[in-house]
């Protein structure tokens, strides 16, 4: 009896060389803990709230005039094709400034990663309505990362862990 055989492709030594370097890559890149890629969203994100945060403030819990300022002449809410003024501009600048300093800290300790972030994501859209023009330089880099760190939470290198081990014993 006789056996049909199936033609045999040869790989050059050059694609299998090229393979075995991009899965060696791969492999090494699997290697790397995770842990780094959330600690770095974490730092990414909260470094432009915390530096934005500062600059509402006069000292510890004094909020700036030029804040409550911006809230009350500058931001306007981009709606329906109109522009609206933000309501209670004060105490949206008081919220504003809170928010923009505590929440980042948290978010670098990771201290209710996914809580701060989702605030942060929360700001996000708000921002979104008073610049919607600057959507695709700094709202959706910001909202990916938020939105990621809502969903992952922030890895090994948090409080969070730390606490979540503590507590399990």
């Amino acid at each position: 009896m006789m056996t049909q055989s199936l033609p045999q492709t040869r790989q050059t030594p050059a694609a299998g060389g090229i393979a075995g370097l991009v899965g060696g890559a791969v492999g090494l890149l699997d290697a790397l803990p995770k842990s780094l890629a959330l600690l770095a969203a974490r730092v990414a994100l909260a470094v432009p709230f915390y530096y934005s945060g500062l600059t509402k403030w006069d000292g510890f819990l004094a909020l700036s005039d030029s804040a409550v300022l911006l809230f009350t002449e500058e931001f306007k809410l981009n709606l329906f094709g109109g522009q609206y003024g933000l309501p209670f501009p004060a105490l949206m600048a008081l919220l504003a400034g809170l928010a923009e300093v505590s929440l980042p800290i948290l978010l670098v300790l990771g201290l209710g990663t996914r809580f701060a972030a989702l605030g942060l994501l929360a700001m996000t859209g708000v921002i979104q309505l008073v610049y919607p023009e600057a959507w695709h330089t700094f709202h959706l880099p910001w909202a990916a990362l938020a939105l990621t760190l809502v969903m992952f939470g922030g890895g090994k290198l948090t409080l969070d862990h730390l606490i979540g081990r503590w507590r399990n014993g």
